[in-house]
């Protein structure tokens, strides 16, 4: 039995190898999810009441990006940088609406307030992926 070898190209330009290098197309699963972590690691500990430090950073993190992505998601058509700053603000926003609704209902609860940007956040999620799904299902013409 003969083993074949495929050597990959060196990216390595005649600079000193410091070890391996990643690559921008290999870190942004990493980055992702490392992402969807945090934000996760944020809701369990703030609908638990768990006394973490790391709690405030992590459900901050959460509230912001939970609504973030939902956002990106929907904008599909803007430049990258021009969709980064829509989505950002449109994250500040609803969090603000969602605690403004809740401080003029008398309802304010911090696990109300994670639950409620969960349930807009997945609630986008669906709206994007209905729409997509419509989008690419094919329109059957009878002759």
């Amino acid at each position: 039995m003969q083993t074949i070898r495929i050597k990959a190209p060196s990216s390595d330009t005649g600079r000193g190898s410091g070890g391996p290098s990643i690559r921008h197309e290999d870190a942004l699963p990493l980055l992702a999810g490392t992402a969807v972590t945090v934000g996760a690691v944020g809701l369990v500990l703030a609908l638990t009441d768990i006394e973490t430090p790391l709690r405030a950073p992590f459900t901050l993190f959460f509230l912001l990006a939970a609504p973030a992505t939902a956002i990106a998601a929907a904008l599909r058509g803007l430049e990258p940088w021009g969709r980064i700053l829509a989505s950002v603000s449109g994250a500040v926003a609803v969090n603000l609406l969602v605690a403004q609704a809740m401080l003029a209902l008398h309802v304010w609860s911090v696990r109300g307030g994670v639950a409620a940007i969960t349930v807009i956040g997945t609630l986008i999620h669906l709206l994007v992926l209905v729409r997509r799904l419509r989008r690419r299902t094919p329109t059957r013409r009878t002759p």
